[in-house]
């Protein structure tokens, strides 16, 4: 491995104005014990909602802030913590993307070098070494952690964990090999691996402490004197770290052999990074700590020239950024105050709806249903999820009781609707119901009261047509789960006004959603390219190929198999919504007979309790054909039939831009990072160009 004081004269050249840089504050704390802790804070300035992260700069600031504590001979253990609520978010992928394979080197084994001084000292002069995780920590917020000797953490942690392979990175700075020795390689494969590739799953705090990544969790405000008093206690003998022996023999061998088989699953082997992390996995079980380091550097480097980090850098560039100036939003000076939220509709759309609004608006939300009793299930719904958050410490029994008594429930449009500004309508998806609970709510409601419907796939237009006034309908299309899905779709009908926009988009950032304005029509943007999907798929197993080989073809395209993903929609919904799309686009929308005795069956899955074999009563309801495709042809017809619908899409103006796609499926529907979307992989592979005669990008 380089020199550090080579690699400090090296990172000098890819300094960038653009890096906010961390800085890494050392302040002396003395202990109970009279010994002196050196405990380095990391803050780059801002609040929560700027993560610390790690550019060349901020690397250099962290090595100083080590060598500082390492030669203060007054100082007798050194501790690294963040600002509150924040360790790091990782790297600065700005600075990773800017460097080429060159400074891509040259940062990887400069984070090494920086990094391990925690727990190895600078090769002179080595201090017991703790690190707090006292707030998310995420990549590199992870692993400078993992340096030290000891660790503890906030119970409350929201997010732990090493997502590099969602980015088509590894874990580059200790933690391909750092983790598996501590935890053992089949939980650190859950970490680095499994998670990543599961729609970038994270950890919460205790999560991380049971799997071993801490040694000690503590909980509330006192957290961090928590924390020194007890590496006060770790320093003066009085605790003693006990932690899992790990089996170096045949379970680790099963280990890895069990994460690779699960990244070829995700994957169907065409992400690089799964494959490389994998590697540094069953590498890890025999490397010393050197090797095990510059294998992760060889492996950043490999990552650095592969299509798949360029299109994971771009989708990272749409969440980060595109996603927080929608393209297309009206001024948000239009936007009206929200004081009062209502919701039409108790069940558990709804209740979703209200949980979120209640949690995010902190204004009064009423439901109103049919009757009383299913008004009051809503309300009691949000009561439960509000008291298990009470229960897990997320929140105080003050909190918890206002929240509680903002949310009401009533069976009078008049009122519960006379004083709202914002009502959202969640009822059976048939026209005729929306137009006619709109109708009863405009009888009652101010005229300045923006109508919101969750339709997933029905005309706004349509919808507003009967109404006095038309404008103030908008589309407001959440995904499911409400509280997990990053997306929310805004349509905006012919006659919706700019200020009932411009509410909407107002409304959905106080939600911490990410929107995307659309323009009316069939099944907006994920529906509609899920639906020409799973409609073409279908088509391809009524024709004769077995279910298991359509399923099997899609791995590292989409997040899941298409007949698993109907399983998860709910047969019926998918059916409804290919229904819409069949009956306004008859010429390229399959409508699959098999789906349609599968709903009249009332069956929830294609497939049995295993949830890979097809359930041999859905198997006797099918009539198939026998015209059998091969997976890769399965796979090559459709992708072929989403970039002709993709085009047609951007060329109807549903979406802005290619980018908004690529956003909306990612956020939506969990495409992945590494495939850059739809768009990208479409572009990569030449289907694009084949299939409409030019690429996307």
């Amino acid at each position: 491995m380089t020199d550090i004081n080579t690699l400090l004269a090296d990172v000098e050249k890819l300094f960038s104005d653009d890096e906010v840089v961390t800085e890494a504050k050392l302040a002396k704390v003395n202990l109970p014990s009279g010994k002196a802790l050196g405990l380095v804070t990391l803050d780059n300035g801002h609040d929560h909602t700027r993560p610390n992260t790690f550019g060349p700069k901020s690397l250099v600031e962290l090595n100083k802030a080590y060598d500082a504590a390492l030669a203060d001979d007054s100082i007798d253990a050194i501790a690294v913590t963040g600002k509150p609520f924040i360790l790091a978010a990782g790297a600065d992928l700005t600075a990773l993307q800017a460097g080429g394979p060159d400074g891509i080197r040259t940062i990887a084994e400069l984070g090494h070098a920086v990094f391990r001084k925690l727990g190895d000292g600078d090769g002179t002069t080595k201090k017991p070494s703790f690190g707090f995780i006292n707030g998310l920590a995420l990549g590199g917020g992870l692993e400078v952690a993992l340096h030290a000797d000891y660790r503890t953490i906030q119970d409350s942690v929201p997010a732990v964990g090493l997502p590099e392979v969602m980015l088509g990175l590894v874990p580059g700075w200790g933690g391909g090999y750092l983790l598996p020795n501590l935890i053992g390689p089949a939980k650190a494969a859950k970490v680095f691996i499994e998670n990543p590739l599961n729609n970038g799953k994270v950890l919460k705090g205790a999560e991380a402490f049971e799997l071993g990544i801490a040694d000690a969790k503590f909980g509330g405000a006192d957290y961090l004197e928590q924390s020194l008093l007890w590496a006060d206690k770790v320093l003066a003998g009085d605790v003693t770290v006990e932690r899992e022996s790990i089996d170096r023999g045949e379970g680790w061998d099963e280990a890895a052999k069990n994460a690779g088989f699960f990244a070829w699953a995700k994957t169907g082997d065409a992400s690089p990074a799964a494959k490389k992390a994998v590697e540094l996995l069953t590498l890890a079980k025999t490397a010393g700590r050197d090797e095990g380091f510059a294998a992760e550097d060889d492996a950043l480097v490999a990552m650095s020239e592969t299509p798949q980090l360029l299109a994971s850098l771009y989708s990272f560039d749409l969440v980060q950024k595109r996603a927080k100036r929608p393209a297309g939003a009206p001024d948000k000076a239009l936007a009206q105050k929200v004081t009062k939220v209502g919701i039409i509709g108790a069940g558990l759309m709804a209740s979703q709806f209200a949980l979120l609004f209640v949690q995010r608006l902190k204004v009064p939300v009423v439901m109103v249903d049919l009757d009383q009793e299913r008004a009051d299930k809503g309300v009691a719904y949000v009561h439960a999820e509000l008291d298990k958050k009470l229960a897990k410490g997320r929140a105080s029994q003050d909190a918890t009781n206002r929240l509680k008594a903002l949310v009401t429930s009533s069976v009078d449009y008049e009122e519960s609707f006379s004083d709202a500004d914002f009502i959202i309508e969640a009822v059976f998806e048939e026209m005729g119901v929306k137009k006619t609970v709109f109708a009863n709510a405009e009888k009652v409601a101010p005229e300045t009261a923006v109508f919101a419907t969750n339709t997933s796939s029905l005309s706004i237009t349509e919808m507003a047509a009967d109404l006095k006034n038309p404008e103030r309908v908008v589309g407001f299309h959440f995904f499911n789960p409400v509280a997990v899905m990053p997306l929310l779709e805004i349509i905006k009908g012919e006659k919706t006004s700019d200020a009932a926009l411009a509410t909407a988009f107002s409304v959905s950032k106080s939600l911490k959603k990410t929107s995307i304005l659309v323009k009316d029509s069939p099944s907006f943007i994920v529906n509609r390219l899920l639906g020409r999907f799973m409609g073409e798929v279908s088509k391809i197993a009524d024709e004769g190929t077995p279910v298991d080989v359509v399923e099997s073809a899609f791995a590292g395209v989409a997040p899941m198999g298409p007949f698993a993903l109907i399983g998860l929609v709910g047969p019926a919904i998918a059916y409804h919504n290919n229904e819409t799309l069949a009956k306004a686009f008859p010429d390229r929308f399959y409508l699959s007979e098999n789906l349609h005795k599968v709903v009249e069956a009332k069956k929830s899955s294609f497939f049995g309790a295993d949830g890979r074999t097809v359930d041999p009563e859905v198997e006797a309801l099918l009539t198939t054909g026998d015209v059998a495709k091969t997976a890769e042809e399965a796979r090559q017809q459709s992708l072929e039939a989403l970039a002709d619908e993709v085009r047609r899409m951007l060329d109807e103006g549903v979406a802005q831009a290619a980018e908004d796609i690529d956003l909306a499926m990612i956020t939506g529907a969990g495409f992945q990072f590494w495939n850059g979307g739809i768009t990208q992989l479409l572009d990569r592979e030449g289907i694009s160009e084949k299939v409409t005669g030019k690429k996307f990008h």
